[in-house]
């Protein structure tokens, strides 16, 4: 086999991941994205490998490692994307701009907590 079709598949597959990255807004299909360009790296790792014909499989046991960091790197990601879907009920990566609270939800909670304090004071003896 040519070491030239599998290179072009992974080429094509870290263009496809790039342009997911640059050009999505839901925070899922960016890491989808990111999962196409690792997954991209570890075809040419493995090509490499067969390739130089090396007796340690090098290629193969990076393979392994990068597998390991995308997992870790899903679970994590899908954690944070849940908590941001909780707190703001969005997923839109344009729009999260930052991950402070909004004005607005810090007003409403310092309004909160006032009263609250008032309503502390009037119940004391």
């Amino acid at each position: 086999m040519h070491l030239a079709y599998p290179t072009v598949v992974a080429a094509l597959l870290f263009s496809v991941g790039v342009y997911g990255v640059l050009a999505r807004r839901n925070a899922i299909l960016v890491l989808m994205s990111v999962e196409l360009m690792l997954n991209a790296v570890n075809l040419n790792l493995v090509t490499f490998d067969m390739w130089f014909r090396d007796r340690l499989h090098g290629g193969q046991v990076l393979t392994l490692f990068t597998i390991v960091i995308a997992a870790a790197e899903v679970g994590l990601g899908l954690a944070i994307v849940l908590l941001v879907y909780r707190n703001r009920e969005m997923v839109d990566v344009d729009r999260l701009r930052s991950l402070a609270e909004s004005d607005d939800a810090a007003d409403a909670a310092e309004s909160g907590k006032a009263e609250k304090a008032d309503e502390v004071e009037g119940a004391a003896p």
